[in-house]
């Protein structure tokens, strides 16, 4: 009788656990600083959804090496359901065949619990620009190798790793002009001292609507409803062409999943919140399908972003970071 209880009580316990969990704020870390595209749509996810829950969910901004300081500290955090990695196409998929050494894997070290909406890549050029149309500036491309000028964010940024990845689908060279972040990049396009840029749509959006450069195509696989004029580079011609930043919500590996559940609980009423979402569209964002949403699926997707992103910064010679 004695061991039968013991084990009633053994049952019950995690049950008990959870009925108090979390006893505590949460804690979503940004590897960003604060203000930027990451840091916003993780403000506007954990406002969401802190809303009925026992407890907030807050913000920590830890900014370093392209989002990888942050990353390794959540890697090695104690794995408790109170610390969470707001994850990034650049540290989570591009930073294995970007760094020479690594302090954490984005695939070992964590646990995959539910995926963002995703931002699409808009090639923008200066609106006097000879090469804003797509067809003009694919065929000047591959007649005239390493002569388009494309800005982006830095070496390794995702603007950087899409231009690489769009002159390898053209089989050219193109001129990678690297900025310390976007805002000199995108003056420079608008007076044309650099032809053009892949930027997020969620960034792109403001500058197409106020007319300060043209939308030129877009690396969605269907043409964005807020840019509807701006054509696929996959009806463009390049046959396959899809790329976005995605983003998504992982925990310190080993963290019990049935905080994880709750977490991710919290996030589909977000998601089934049609003002929250509909804003989010506003924006520029695009939805990803449910089935890609959970667990799972983020993390089959972070496996393969992983590899795609080595061979594509292999196959371009990008310069590996110390």
């Amino acid at each position: 009788m004695k061991i039968k209880l013991i084990a009633i009580l053994l049952i019950l316990m995690p049950i008990a656990v959870m009925a108090q969990y979390p006893e505590r704020p949460i804690t979503f870390v940004v590897p960003f600083a604060a203000g930027g595209a990451t840091d916003t749509l993780a403000r506007n996810f954990a406002e969401r959804m802190s809303r009925g829950a026992k407890q907030p969910i807050v913000i920590e901004n830890i900014p370093g090496a392209g989002g990888t300081v942050g990353s390794a500290k959540v890697a090695k955090s104690k794995p408790d359901g109170y610390t969470f990695l707001v994850g990034h196409l650049g540290y989570m998929a591009a930073a294995p065949g970007l760094y020479k050494q690594l302090s954490y894997d984005p695939v070992k070290d964590f646990d995959a619990v539910a995926r963002f909406p995703d931002t699409p890549m808009v090639l923008i050029c200066g609106r006097e620009n000879r090469l804003s149309n797509i067809k003009t500036l694919m065929d000047y491309a591959r007649a005239n190798p390493g002569k388009v000028n494309i800005a982006n964010a830095g070496v390794g940024s995702t603007g950087h790793l899409v231009a690489a990845l769009f002159a390898s689908y053209l089989k050219t060279d193109v001129m990678h002009v690297a900025y310390k972040g976007n805002s000199q990049a995108l003056t420079d396009i608008m007076s044309g001292q650099v032809d053009c840029m892949f930027d997020q749509s969620n960034t792109a959006l403001p500058q197409v609507r106020g007319e300060r450069v043209t939308a030129t195509a877009v690396t969605s696989r269907e043409r964005l409803t807020l840019m509807p004029l701006a054509p696929t580079l996959n009806e463009s011609g390049i046959s396959g062409f899809e790329a976005s930043t995605w983003y998504g919500i992982y925990a310190p590996k080993g963290t019990d999943r049935a905080q994880i559940n709750w977490l991710l609980a919290q996030f589909n009423e977000a998601m089934s919140d049609g003002v929250f979402v509909g804003k989010l569209i506003e924006q520029g964002y695009v939805l990803v399908k449910p089935e890609q949403r959970g667990p799972d699926a983020l993390s089959v997707h972070t496996r393969k972003e992983v590899d795609f992103w080595k061979k594509v910064i292999t196959t371009a010679n990008i310069p590996l970071t110390q």
